[in-house]
């Protein structure tokens, strides 16, 4: 009797095909669909966090008074292992505006001002042009993000007016534009050299701290806290800068993923379904079985046996349709409006931790659907159904 179960279990998914096959391809569209919005949805988010630590440094430190370079604070960056490169910097917002001429009226936005040393372009992930632009900023230059220049009407090579948050004016001239990705950044950051910045506020020498870049981006909050234990200082690690935005990307996740899964429960009721007109169809062959000796356990894990068969079918096929679309996306990544998403394109990012709790939940969900049909089979008295 040890083979009745799986005996059984053969038998009855040879009977019914067509249900059989329209339950796993059921289970199998809600598993695919969840892979790939998961995927789409871990791409969409390594994207704009990479995108947006092209621009951004990973860790500002700013002092509590304002001042000059520290060397107390230079040799703790210099002496830790987890700071690859590090610039003093001074921020400042401003008012932009490109003249009116040739035929085109004047062109105005407002900007983010950073004024930031030769070692910036190894502070910032920027591509090797762009950064090589940013290393060499001259006296009197500007390195405007894409979509500022756009908004501006701006080229390489033109002056542009600007109006400080101290009502300082000045005159610049584009050295280039960079782009990052992040729609937010490029549309607001400009940088300029920190010599410049501080003429402008005529405060020669002034600084606002420092930036760093670390070798692990998440560590952070834990550097910055070291550099700054003993030192006048505020961390600021990239992760409190972009809180919110990490939060709400975590929480549409959490969403997508539940809202999907909700198309696998549905698919798993299609197999109780399936298991219970079984029961019903084989009602007097069960309690043949009962009374030849078959246990209520061989019956109930027949029907668990066919219900997991079913459930395991349609998670493989789900699971290579769901890899395949990622596959497809990541060899030719969805294109999206940067003004609106931030970001231009939705990359694939599949991770391991998802395709096992995917299909941890899938295979224990479908499992519960076969244990109510299950436990029907196995409660059937085999003297009431042959009498």
């Amino acid at each position: 009797m040890h083979s009745l179960p799986l005996t059984l279990a053969r038998a009855h998914l040879r009977r019914r095909r067509t249900q059989n096959l329209s339950t796993v391809l059921g289970i199998a569209v809600g598993v695919m669909v969840l892979i790939a919005a998961l995927s789409l949805t871990n791409g969409f988010t390594g994207a704009l966090v990479q995108a947006t630590l092209r621009a951004s440094p990973h860790l500002s430190l700013s002092r509590y008074t304002p001042g000059g370079t520290d060397a107390k604070m230079e040799a703790e960056l210099a002496s830790n292992r987890a700071v690859t490169a590090w610039t003093p910097f001074l921020a400042d917002k401003g008012l932009l505006t490109r003249p009116a001429g040739d035929g085109r009226g004047a062109g105005v936005d407002f900007a983010t001002l950073f004024g930031v040393g030769a070692q910036a372009g190894r502070v910032l992930a920027l591509p090797d042009e762009e950064s090589k632009k940013l290393a060499s900023l001259k006296p009197g230059e500007v390195l405007l993000g894409s979509a500022l220049a756009q908004n501006l009407g701006a080229f390489e090579g033109q002056s542009l007016r600007l109006l400080n948050s101290t009502l300082r004016r000045s005159s610049l001239k584009v050295a280039g534009v960079f782009r990052s990705g992040n729609y937010l950044i490029d549309s607001q950051y400009a940088f300029v050299p920190l010599s410049s910045l501080q003429a402008i506020q005529n405060a020669p020498g002034r600084i606002t701290g420092y930036q760093a870049r670390l070798r692990d981006p998440d560590a952070a909050p834990q550097v910055g806290d070291a550099l700054t234990r003993n030192l006048p200082y505020a961390s600021l690690p990239w992760q409190s800068l972009y809180g919110s935005l990490l939060d709400q990307l975590k929480l549409q996740k959490q969403v997508i993923g539940f809202v999907v899964f909700l198309i696998v429960i549905v698919a798993a009721f299609g197999i109780a379904n399936v298991l219970t007109l079984t029961v019903f169809e084989k009602t007097q062959e069960i309690a043949i079985l009962r009374a030849m000796g078959a246990s209520r356990r061989d019956i109930s894990l027949a029907f668990v046996w066919q219900g997991a068969a079913l459930g395991a079918a349609g998670l493989l096929l789900g699971n290579l349709l769901g890899l395949l679309i990622s596959a497809y996306f990541t060899v030719r990544p969805f294109q999206i409006p940067g003004d609106l998403y931030f970001i231009t394109a939705l990359p694939v990012q599949v991770k391991v931790a998802d395709l096992l709790w995917v299909n941890a939940l899938g295979i224990s969900t479908t499992l519960l659907a076969a244990l109510l049909p299950a436990r029907r089979a196995a409660g059937i008295e085999p003297a009431r159904i042959i009498r």
